[in-house]
């Protein structure tokens, strides 16, 4: 087991480990009127797709500065970094060996601490990527047929995380919740997400704490089953966009371009939810489907570039958690200096950028007409979407009720669904409808009768608050409905 000490001397192995390992790898240099641009990106953490992923395969950036040359005069090349967390893109940075770095809240705050002494060397956040505002991008996983039920009951088991991710964060909070102590009660072992997905296939791990899309990923592939939602935290959880200082200082128009770009692969996400999907399952391997229940519209992360107050504050609670556990140093990282919203502010003008940073809904809302219910979509809380093998677009649903009949009615037709999504009933995390827990409450109107959850925990809750339902298959529940 790793105690908080442990865990801080991982994390900082794990950055040491990354520094050593790329040493070799060049930062943004010019010669001969060249300049090359590193990006260090997550390829497979797919809410951060705009900044990394998505934008790679649109060519956005690359166009861009291209521009930019036939104003300048300039060469650039863009070198794209790819790694599994944020902790080895930190370390790099660290090194200046990386210009520009997309990476989730826990990394950002680890990145912006281990960097603010330092002169060229230091950090910026620039802009968000994609966020949850209850902590939904998180989760923690058991295998299928596991018997765990409960976060108390992996005490004393062996638990397979990523130390100082945002899934490690949500490990630690969740079981502080559920009275069992994180530097005690559980053996944390340290892996990349890869790593830990085999370690639980192999069932030499009890339990897997992850970021985006591990969760959904195994899920999906009816490798594990999720035993803890992030939402339930209810704190919100981001990814977003860092720069060096001193490249920045040097290239304030890359910083723009690149932002700009990333604005405009966050537009062709929201206007081709399903297209998007398709790309980034091409590039990572990722099964389409479970890119769009992150990404899609209605997704469990909502892609908007400013820094709002929601977000800086939930930055704010992440600082003292971080120092209690010593990953971060002991001088708190000022969130002013940390956080520099003026190339976007430039990139996004004024006035858009105000109305960003002042709105917390999810620009990719669910709308249209449900054919079953023959409703109007218009409550991101109940909506839900059906897809269809062969389409390139998906089915809105008004309510969990109506997604059922949705679904039963397209099999009628002899359709094949594809995917289809609904949210969580009490943490209105967005989950893939056939994995979810179905409810049924005779007592409640038509068209709300039957209710999904996530986990088996939120099914119990609701079962306790509403006497008479029951659980019953997702087949059932389609029959039934």
């Amino acid at each position: 087991m790793k105690p908080i000490k442990g865990w801080a001397a991982a994390a900082a192995a794990a950055l040491g480990a990354a520094t050593l390992a790329g040493c070799t790898v060049a930062g943004a240099s010019t010669a001969g009127g060249s300049t090359q641009v590193v990006i260090g990106y997550q390829s497979e953490t797919i809410n951060t797709v705009t900044a990394g992923t998505l934008l790679r395969s649109l060519g956005y950036f690359q166009r861009d500065l291209a521009a930019l040359g036939r104003k300048t005069g300039k060469k650039y090349t863009v070198n794209w970094q790819n790694y599994s967390t944020g902790a080895p893109i930190t370390a790099q940075m660290l090194a200046g060996n990386i210009d520009i770095g997309s990476m989730g809240d826990y990394p950002m705050l680890i990145n912006g601490s281990r960097s603010q002494s330092l002169t060229d060397d230091r950090t910026e956040m620039v802009s968000v990527t994609g966020y949850n505002l209850r902590g939904a991008l998180n989760g923690i996983v058991v295998a299928r047929n596991s018997k765990v039920q409960t976060l108390q009951q992996l005490s004393g088991q062996p638990v397979s995380t990523s130390v100082g991710s945002a899934g490690d964060g949500t490990l630690v909070q969740a079981l502080t919740r559920a009275g069992v102590n994180p530097a005690s009660g559980v053996k944390v072992e340290n892996q990349d997400p890869s790593v830990g997905a085999s370690a639980l296939q192999a069932g030499s791990v009890a339990a897997l704490a992850q970021f985006v899309d591990w969760p959904g990923l195994l899920v999906y592939k009816g490798q594990a089953r999720l035993l803890y939602d992030g939402g339930e935290l209810n704190v919100p959880t981001l990814h977003g966009v860092v720069v060096r200082d001193g490249f920045a200082q040097q290239n304030p128009a890359v910083v723009r371009a690149f932002l700009q770009a990333q604005q405009q692969a966050t537009s062709y996400l929201h206007q081709h939810p399903v297209a998007a999907a398709e790309l980034v399952s091409k590039a990572t391997g990722i099964p389409p489907e479970v890119v769009y229940l992150y990404n899609g519209a209605g997704g469990v992360a909502t892609f908007s570039m400013a820094v709002n107050p929601q977000l800086r504050a939930a930055l704010g609670h992440d600082i003292p958690f971080l120092k209690s556990i010593g990953v971060l140093s002991s001088t708190s990282l000022d969130l002013n200096k940390f956080i520099n919203p003026s190339y976007l502010r430039q990139v996004l003008g004024a006035s858009q950028y105000r109305a960003e940073a002042a709105s917390t809904v999810n620009p990719a809302a669910i709308t249209g007409t449900d054919t079953a219910c023959h409703l109007r979509v218009t409550n991101p809380a109940t909506a839900g979407e059906v897809w269809l093998a062969g389409q390139n677009y998906t089915h809105p649903a008004a309510s969990p009720s109506c997604l059922l009949r949705n679904i039963k009615a397209d099999q009628a037709a002899g359709h094949k669904v594809q995917a289809a999504y609904i949210p969580d009933a009490l943490t209105g995390t967005r989950w893939f409808a056939s994995q979810d827990v179905w409810v049924r409450n005779p007592a409640a109107p038509a068209n709300n009768q039957f209710q999904p959850f996530a986990t088996q925990a939120s099914a119990d809750k609701y079962l306790t608050a509403h006497p008479g339902s029951r659980v019953l298959s997702y087949a059932a529940a389609v029959a039934a409905s």
